[in-house]
């Protein structure tokens, strides 16, 4: 079996619209840069402006749901089975491939909240070990809804908790449980993203947004999907009726959210998973030949984990930038918003080639079936 399948470009587009949400989102917040205010605002229809500013929080479900769906397809494509995982091999490549970056990005924030650069360091009510611990650990979430919102450089490390945490028992789930057994666990998660999103009050801001338990459920609407897609190879015409299905129940909730959060289960996050897995089962089964107009978004996909790590230095820098030079004026913002998301990729584009070359130096000499190993771990 191909323990090297080929990169699947719709995918990766899929992963690049996800990730681009995340930045404009944390460009256009209120309180930095929006796009409603400046000279652009009267020109553009607010809910194109709304669905293109705030839907970051949605964008990283949908990361939740692909990365279930493409490390539970990475299994099934190198073991077969996942009651075949092997569990050295998958810890090894989830730590090789989450802990180097990690471990750089954390050394840079950690020496600018020690230097009491704003945005870094610490509030009152927290400490840079408690920061440091806690994202290392992946307990950040805890640690935010006891101590509050995290400084915003740090604040982005909420997702990475739920996820590794999800990886650290979903493997011996598969090796434990009988396949049919798994399979309805996983679907009494996916299922209970509302009721567990219920379950936590809303007065606690912090921890309503960012709990596990709704997190994990995304992220087994995926790795249900790719159990689907491995059993059910849909013909040309179903897979684009299905891509075209799972786009208009994304597209509806980025764009019409409040309609849908007000009429369909006061929830949209079960169409939007819906949605992604539609596309995602499509892609995989007939994927869509690479447009040239597109490689952009293709690479922002591919660089989702490096951006996502490392966005906020550029987006912290362009707002102290822009305030600097034009202060409260916020006529022109909407000029930053692409060198913004260039100078996102550069800098993702430079971390992906410093730790390549660090991983190297470390697998000198090493077997090259560590190579395939790493396969799982770029997934996620």
């Amino acid at each position: 079996m191909d323990a090297h399948p080929p990169r699947n470009f719709a995918i990766d587009c899929l992963r690049g619209v996800a990730i681009l949400l995340v930045v404009v989102h944390h460009l256009a917040l209120p309180f930095r840069l929006p796009l409603a205010p400046s000279l652009l605002g009267p020109w553009v229809p607010k809910r194109l402006i709304d669905a293109v500013s705030f839907n970051g929080y949605e964008a990283v479900f949908m990361f939740f749901v692909i990365s279930g769906f493409l490390i539970t397809t990475r299994i099934l494509d190198r073991d077969g089975d996942l009651r075949r995982v092997r569990l050295g091999a998958f810890y090894l490549a989830r730590a090789r491939r989450i802990l180097p970056l990690l471990l750089v990005v954390l050394s840079v924030l950690t020496l600018l909240a020690a230097l009491g650069v704003p945005d870094f360091a610490p509030s009152s009510r927290q400490s840079l070990g408690g920061l440091l611990g806690s994202a290392l650990t992946f307990t950040f979430n805890w640690y935010e809804g006891r101590t509050g919102w995290a400084p915003a450089a740090w604040d982005v490390l909420w997702s990475l908790s739920i996820e590794e945490v999800f990886y650290v028992g979903f493997p011996l789930l598969c090796l434990v449980l009988p396949r049919q057994l798994l399979i309805v666990a996983l679907a009494v998660l996916a299922l209970s993203l509302l009721p567990l999103r219920s379950l936590v009050p809303v007065s606690n801001e912090v921890w309503w947004e960012k709990a596990y338990l709704p997190g994990m459920s995304a992220i087994a609407w995926g790795v249900l999907a790719a159990l689907a897609a491995q059993r059910w190879r849909p013909a040309v015409r179903d897979a684009r009726a299905l891509a075209i299905f799972g786009g208009f129940c994304v597209l509806l909730v980025i764009g019409w959210g409040d309609l849908v959060h007000r009429h369909l289960f006061k929830s949209g996050m079960y169409g939007l998973c819906l949605g992604t897995c539609a596309m995602l089962i499509a892609f995989r089964a007939q994927a869509p030949s690479p447009r040239s107009g597109l490689q952009w978004l293709a690479r922002m996909g591919r660089l989702s984990y490096e951006l996502y790590l490392s966005h906020m230095f550029v987006v912290l820098g362009t707002v102290a930038l822009y305030r600097a030079l034009l202060g409260a004026s916020q006529a022109w913002t909407f000029v930053v918003y692409v060198p913004s998301v260039v100078l996102c990729v550069g800098l993702a584009m430079a971390l992906e080639r410093f730790m390549a070359r660090l991983t190297r130096l470390a697998t000198r000499g090493t077997p090259a079936s560590r190579a395939e190993d790493t396969e799982i771990a770029r997934s996620g």
